[in-house]
């Protein structure tokens, strides 16, 4: 998964798609371009067992004391990424868009969409109040690509 996405699909369109019951989003704009570190819209299972729409960070607190913001998880067997893996941290992420790089000088960027009318789709991620063991809060945080 990449480190930069879009959002531009109307919020009733992700509802629908998601079945969510909850809106927290309050009024959102389109996101062209979400960075790590930004907040955009996450879909997750409420205290109440029904799905929400809430604003979370993008990328979870790095394994490393003042390292980058994790947007992917890459090793599952790693003792940093196991508390995060259980079903309770699940989420997902509306994006109608995602932009990889070639490695080039000067860098080419590439953006992919499911076709010409950039429907919107989910990205499967984790986050929310985060495990106890993370490295700093993550209350609302999301990291995608596993």
């Amino acid at each position: 998964m990449c480190n930069l996405y879009s959002y531009t699909r109307s919020q009733d369109e992700a509802r629908r798609l998601m079945a969510v019951l909850s809106d927290r989003t309050g009024n959102q704009a389109p996101l062209p371009a979400i960075f790590p570190d930004q907040m955009a819209p996450v879909v997750r299972s409420g205290r109440d067992g029904a799905r929400e729409m809430l604003p979370m960070r993008w990328g979870l607190p790095s394994p490393q004391a003042g390292g980058r913001p994790v947007t992917n998880v890459r090793n599952t067997r790693s003792g940093w990424w196991q508390p995060w893996l259980e079903p309770r941290w699940r989420c997902l992420a509306p994006a109608n868009s995602f932009c990889e790089w070639t490695d080039a000088s000067p860098k080419v960027t590439h953006w992919f969409a499911l076709d010409g009318e950039r429907p919107l789709f989910a990205f499967a991620g984790i986050g929310g109040h985060g495990p106890a063991s993370a490295a700093r809060s993550a209350a609302s945080t999301c990291s995608m690509g596993f």
